[in-house]
């Protein structure tokens, strides 16, 4: 049985059915020798927003947004700053961050889509690695509800748990933790599940090595709902400098919603303040691995567009700080070569010193982050199989495989080359490049990339109907956005 027919049938039997081969136990490859640590196993605390953009930090350049723990935290940290989320959706994200497989390979390129609880996945691999693991915070690789709960078969990995598939009300938020009964965060739930996180942090620092992911919901709309105390830092959005790319008939609107989406961003700066704090306080700093980063990016109205699933730097890029101390000192450095999604899983695994399984399909760049490995990552993939409902076609939703390289981004639809920017000479995208007989070898090197890649994964690049008959996979009657 094949890959596709092994996932329809698991599919079809029930949410928990028959696991594809691609899914088995896992078979173990060496980690690199120079991702191997010669000290105690390090811990990992994995913390990730919810369509933040990497333009809206500080330390990117935004003078806007006020992010002061972050500038410090990428001081001291690996900025990865051309990482990309290359399907740049809420759910997809999410299961390659976990598989560290592509999107075709796992079968979720659309929202609200099971993940295999059969799956091998970073939370059962560090767990067989004798690691506690926790989670806190939005799920969103269930697929059987947002509101529903999710059994511990379902969890990947994951031990400890406070978690809900999915919900935008951060005031009124509820999630599970071992059993069906309802709970309710506290207030702002970013702030109270960071809470919760701090004392996860507490209860096994010093003890046996832990993993924990604490996965925010803001800074994804509704915008307006952060605390009061940091919508007031926001209170004039005529003052905020709107990218270019706005178009004039929406700059007030813009201005009015980044007000709100910073102001859950300065919250959540906060929230990053405080976990370093613990981290310090339980002085497990150096041999703790923080990552920073986001799942895709929010496109807020440039080019007249909204969130996600696109292939401009608004939605595809995303900020990636990754600090640890023990292997690249105090100090931090940029690093400008691409990373993708899939590559998360198995350098996070490198920098642990544990096998990475032969299902991951992203590359290990622990090398690059300790020195002994050149960033010769050329390009990141960045793809769309499946607009988000057959309405979107009517509103220029299409279907796209294109590369983001340190320089240029390039995209083809299946009617062929769509898009060509230089993003070192305009990295507002303003001037469409493709087929330019000025840039024409340019366009023949970045096309003769993407069929690399494209070929590396297994892509024949179908129109997204197919994929979703392939898997078995119906449209869910809303914009898949939210």
């Amino acid at each position: 049985m094949n890959e596709h027919n092994s996932r329809r049938q698991f599919l079809r039997t029930a949410a928990i059915g028959a696991a594809s081969a691609a899914f088995g136990a896992p078979v173990l490859r060496p980690a690199p020798s120079a991702a191997r640590p010669s000290s105690a196993k390090p811990n990992l605390i994995y913390v990730f927003a919810d369509q933040w953009r990497v333009q809206a930090t500080g330390y990117a350049g935004n003078r806007d947004v006020k992010t002061p723990h972050l500038d410090k935290l990428a001081d001291q940290s690996i900025n990865f700053t051309n990482a990309v989320s290359g399907c740049p959706v809420c759910s997809p994200y999410r299961a390659s961050l976990l598989t560290g497989q592509y999107w075709l390979t796992h079968g979720i390129f659309y929202n609200d889509k099971p993940l295999n609880p059969e799956a091998t996945t970073i939370g059962k691999v560090y767990s067989k690695a004798g690691y506690e693991t926790g989670y806190i915070g939005k799920w969103h690789v269930d697929g059987q509800g947002r509101t529903s709960f999710i059994p511990r078969e379902r969890r990947q990995g994951f031990k400890f748990w406070k978690v809900l598939e999915c919900t935008h009300n951060y005031n009124k938020s509820l999630y599970y933790g071992d059993t069906d009964v309802k709970q309710y965060w506290d207030g702002y739930d970013a702030i109270s599940q960071t809470r919760e996180a701090q004392k996860y942090i507490q209860r096994h620092a010093g003890k046996s090595p832990f993993v924990l992911f604490l996965s925010w919901g803001p800074p994804h709309a509704p915008y307006h709902t952060a605390p009061e105390k940091y919508r007031k830092m926001f209170s004039d959005p005529d003052k905020l400098t709107l990218p270019p790319n706005v178009p004039n008939s929406l700059r007030e609107k813009t201005g009015q919603d980044l007000a709100g989406y910073y102001a859950h961003m300065a919250a959540l700066d906060d929230c990053i303040g405080d976990i370093v704090g613990t981290i310090r306080d339980c002085r497990i700093e150096n041999n703790t691995i923080l990552v920073f980063t986001s799942d895709h990016g929010d496109m807020l109205y440039s080019r007249g567009l909204t969130k996600k699933q696109k292939p401009w730097e608004e939605s595809v890029r995303v900020p990636f700080l990754i600090r640890y101390p023990a292997v690249h000192g105090k100090k931090g450095r940029e690093i400008d070569m691409p990373i993708n999604t899939p590559d998360i899983m198995p350098t996070l695994l490198g920098l642990s010193g544990i096998a990475i399984p032969e299902s991951v399909e992203g590359k290990d760049f622990s090398g690059v982050i300790r020195g002994s490995q050149e960033p010769d990552n050329d390009a990141a993939l960045i793809m769309c199989p499946v607009p988000f409902h057959q309405w979107s076609y009517k509103r220029g939703g299409r279907e796209f495989r294109g590369v983001r390289t340190r320089r240029y981004t390039y995209a083809r639809d299946l009617n062929g080359p769509w898009l060509l920017y230089d993003n070192k000479m305009d990295p507002h995208q303003l001037r469409n490049l493709c087929n330019n007989p000025e840039y024409a070898q340019i366009q023949k090197d970045l096309e003769k990339m993407l069929a690399a890649k494209l070929k590396e994964t297994n892509d024949k690049f179908l129109p997204g109907p197919e994929y979703m008959a392939m898997w078995n996979y119906t449209w869910d009657g809303s914009d898949g956005q939210k």
